[in-house]
């Protein structure tokens, strides 16, 4: 069990990209897979899988690479911690590398990108920046 379930899951995709793994697997859980479906959307990843096993539900995630075999997923870091949460009002959600990253925000309406959520007028906890 850990205690930060977002902070394993980063640690694992820039783990396996650094190494230059084609798949990554770990526990399921509704946030990560929220968070996984961003990353596969704003195209860090290459695909997702939930699988259906027991206890607990598994999810597999193919990461990405250029002609280069360079990871696509360059850098990850956790922003929200759960011993200091950080949130941010809808003015205030942060830009990631001049634009060129993607900061993932929990709100009321769901997980999502900060640029979907400032287009929303949405604020939330800041949950990590990923470019």
């Amino acid at each position: 069990m850990t205690n930060d379930p977002i902070a394993d899951m980063l640690a694992r995709l820039s783990n396996a990209a650094s190494v230059r793994h084609q798949q990554v697997m770990m526990p399921a859980s509704k946030l990560r897979v929220a968070v996984a479906r961003i990353l596969k959307d704003e195209g860090y990843i290459e695909k997702l899988e939930v699988t259906k096993d027991r206890p607990q539900p598994m999810l597999r995630l193919w990461l990405k690479y250029d002609g280069t075999k360079k990871p696509i997923l360059s850098g990850v870091k956790r922003i929200s911690k759960p011993g200091r949460r950080v949130y941010a009002g809808k003015t205030d959600v942060p830009w990631v590398q001049n634009g060129l990253g993607v900061a993932i925000v929990s709100t009321t309406r769901g997980v999502m990108t900060g640029a979907r959520a400032r287009r929303m007028g949405l604020g939330g906890e800041i949950l990590c920046y990923v470019w």
